[in-house]
């Protein structure tokens, strides 16, 4: 990807410098949040809390959310949500959500033009832009209840039918719910049962 590309990006999604604001990728999960979460949700990554504001205004779920930058917790917080600091799902005992919603960072990214603030963090999915969702996958089922589903956003950057496989090789059954196509990426949201 070059600088080019991905200053657009950046500048595409309203960013910030601290904390990663609601953009169309975030519309799109708590679109297809609100319509599928259910009981106890947890929000993994919630940058300004937009979309964790979304479900628990919307819906009867009960909304925590989490995200690894104090600033964004910060955000959360003042928009009157439940926040952990948290990388990714390891503070939470097993068992513990019915719905799990992630926007993870997933722009590849090459190693010697990684950014250098806290953005990187919140874009930067690594070369392959699966960096963070792999051990997402990997560790998500461990925190949900029997009977409980995550609600993944996916890039068509990050290369759609290997995080698919990477899914179905962690047990879970996958279906999209939400898709909606952009110049030069389509946008997926995927439910793991």
């Amino acid at each position: 990807m070059t600088d080019d590309t991905r200053d657009d990006l950046a500048a595409r999604r309203g960013l910030e410098r601290d904390v990663y604001q609601p953009a169309e990728d975030s519309r799109l999960l708590a679109e297809a949040a609100v319509e599928h979460a259910r009981g106890r949700t947890l929000e993994v990554g919630t940058g300004s809390g937009w979309v964790a504001e979304q479900v628990a205004r919307e819906t009867e779920a009960t909304v925590v959310a989490s995200d690894y930058n104090l600033a964004a917790c910060e955000q959360a917080r003042d928009r009157g949500l439940p926040v952990v600091r948290a990388d990714l799902v390891k503070p939470f005992r097993d068992d513990s959500f019915d719905t799990v919603a992630f926007n993870p960072p997933y722009l590849p990214t090459d190693p010697d033009n990684e950014w250098d603030d806290r953005m990187e963090r919140a874009l930067s999915g690594g070369e392959s832009g699966r960096e963070v969702i792999d051990p997402f996958l990997d560790t998500v089922g461990r925190v949900l209840r029997p009977g409980g589903h995550v609600l993944l956003l996916v890039s068509s950057l990050t290369g759609f039918d290997t995080v698919v496989a990477r899914a179905e090789a962690n047990g879970f059954s996958v279906s999209t719910v939400r898709q909606e196509s952009y110049p030069f990426e389509t946008l997926s949201i995927l439910r793991l049962e």
